[in-house]
C-alpha cells in the first residue's frame, strides 16, 4: 500500500439523516412542572399551591429540582416548602 491509499475504517455507530433526529427534550417531570407553572400564573398573591406528594410520579426532591430549573430558565422566582403530605409552591415576592 502506498502513501496515497488510506485504509477506510468502519463506523462504530449507525448513522441517520440529521433532519430525522428528534429535537427537544421532554423530561420525566415536564407534565407536573408545566401544570404547576400554569397554576402559578393564575395564583392570587398571598396564596400557595398545595400539591399532594402521592400524586407525584417522582420524589418531591426531583420534582422540586425540575421546577427550580424551569423557573430559573423562565426568569421566575418561586418558593417551595413541604411536609409529609404536600409540596407547597408559591410565587416569591422580592
Amino acid at each position: 500500500m502506498n502513501g496515497a491509499q488510506k485504509k477506510i475504517l468502519p463506523m462504530h455507530f449507525k448513522t441517520m439523516v440529521q433532519s430525522d433526529v428528534p429535537q427537544g427534550r421532554d423530561g420525566k417531570h415536564k407534565l407536573i412542572v408545566t401544570t404547576i407553572l400554569k397554576d402559578l400564573d393564575r395564583l392570587k398573591a398571598g396564596s400557595a399551591l398545595k400539591v399532594p406528594l402521592a400524586a407525584l410520579a417522582q420524589s418531591k426532591e426531583k420534582v422540586r429540582s425540575a421546577l427550580n430549573r424551569a423557573t430559573r430558565k423562565a426568569g421566575r422566582k418561586v418558593a417551595t416548602a413541604s411536609d409529609d403530605t404536600f409540596l407547597y409552591v408559591w410565587n416569591a415576592t422580592e
